[in-house]
């Protein structure tokens, strides 16, 4: 039976010289759960993970699975695997060996091994290829090989980075269902890295939303969905990118409008700020007028282009002044460019942040 450890990081701080990778990490992991690490490039998820794993070392601050703090612990003292991008399997060793290495180095017995390595391969499904060279494999195989010997030793921790971006399309999608059903078998403790947010929001348990070496919200895809802690999430989760404007806010007896150019709607509940970014996700922007008593705003706009995907077309609608929106609907609809039409939101989906702080105001 797996232990499982919870994670904890105080004010974890990683500076490499004038550059602060990390400026105080505080986050709560609970065990058995899978928890995805997602931000753009640069901005502090594998460094975190390399602070986790013991392959960094902290500037400051502290990391403990359950109650003891392992912050200074060598690597092998922590009982941690991780999964990296390149599939790191040895290429002069058959898969068996691959996954049997960390046993190996562990000194478990000849007996124990055979057992724990024709576990695992049965759990991922490639029994048949332990007699095989890497070479010999498609990605895909290798990627499951790579996962077979992080776990073989049944870790307290797992870290994964970003162990899916050298797959085609197709495959990706294979391996996250695998991968997550994998973590529903085993509930090891899984830290999953990605700047993919499509990755996160269907493989997540919760997700840690990161910005310039600071995690900027932690929550459940749905939270960091409907309730987005500030513009930076609104806009990084979501697609197309959710729409913006900076509103005045003008008080007008015991309400609260925002202005934007000729544009001007009723805030729903009042807030404190003086100017406000409006956010609009494209797919909350509709062609009909909503029904029953939803309070809406109407836009006039002209078609400016249409992307026809497939299952949905996205419509760049140009509002005026030069400002532009993104609309998602579906596929079958028919318009084209210069068409002037209508298009319609409920005030209840708007979401308004502060302009100077960009935190959520309501």
């Amino acid at each position: 039976m797996n232990v499982l450890a919870k994670i904890v990081a105080q004010n974890v701080k990683k500076y490499f010289g004038e550059v602060k990778a990390l400026d105080g990490v505080n986050i709560t992991i609970e065990d058995g759960s899978f928890i995805v690490l997602l931000g753009p490039s640069g901005c502090g998820k594998t460094t975190f993970m390399r602070c986790i794993s013991g392959l960094e070392e902290l500037t400051d601050g502290e990391i403990y699975f359950d109650d003891k703090e392992i912050s200074k612990l060598q690597p092998k003292d922590r009982n941690v695997a991780m999964v990296f991008q390149s599939y790191a399997v040895w290429p002069h060793m058959k898969v068996r060996e691959n996954i049997a290495y960390p046993l190996k180095l562990k000194k478990f017995k000849k007996e124990e091994i055979e057992e724990k390595v024709k576990w695992v391969a049965d759990l991922l499904n490639i029994s048949e290829l332990l007699d095989r060279y890497p070479s010999q494999l498609s990605g895909g195989q290798r990627q499951r090989v790579a996962v077979a010997r992080a776990i073989v030793h049944r870790p307290e921790v797992l870290l994964m980075d970003e162990p899916l971006s050298n797959l085609d399309a197709l495959l990706r999608v294979k391996m996250r269902s695998e991968l997550k059903k994998l973590h529903e078998q085993l509930r090891v403790t899984t830290i999953y890295v990605t700047h993919d947010q499509v990755e996160a929001m269907t493989m997540g348990d919760k997700i840690a939303v990161m910005n310039n070496g600071s995690i900027v919200q932690y929550g459940t895809p749905e939270e960091i969905y409907k309730k987005p802690a500030t513009a930076f999430v609104a806009g990084f989760i979501g697609s197309p990118q959710m729409n913006f404007f900076k509103c005045n806010v003008i008080e007008d007896n015991e309400n609260q409008y925002a202005q934007f150019e000729h544009i001007r709607f009723r805030i729903p509940e009042r807030i404190n700020s003086r100017t406000v970014l409006v956010g609009i996700r494209p797919e909350n922007i509709s062609l009909e007028k909503p029904g029953g008593n939803r309070e809406s705003l109407s836009l006039k706009t002209t078609i400016y282009f249409v992307e026809r995907l497939m299952p949905e077309t996205i419509l760049h609608l140009d509002i005026g002044e030069g400002n532009r929106i993104t609309v998602k609907i579906p596929y079958d609809i028919a318009l084209s460019e210069g068409e002037e039409i209508e298009v319609f939101v409920t005030i209840d989906s708007l979401h308004f942040f502060d302009a100077d702080t960009e935190e959520r105001a309501l």
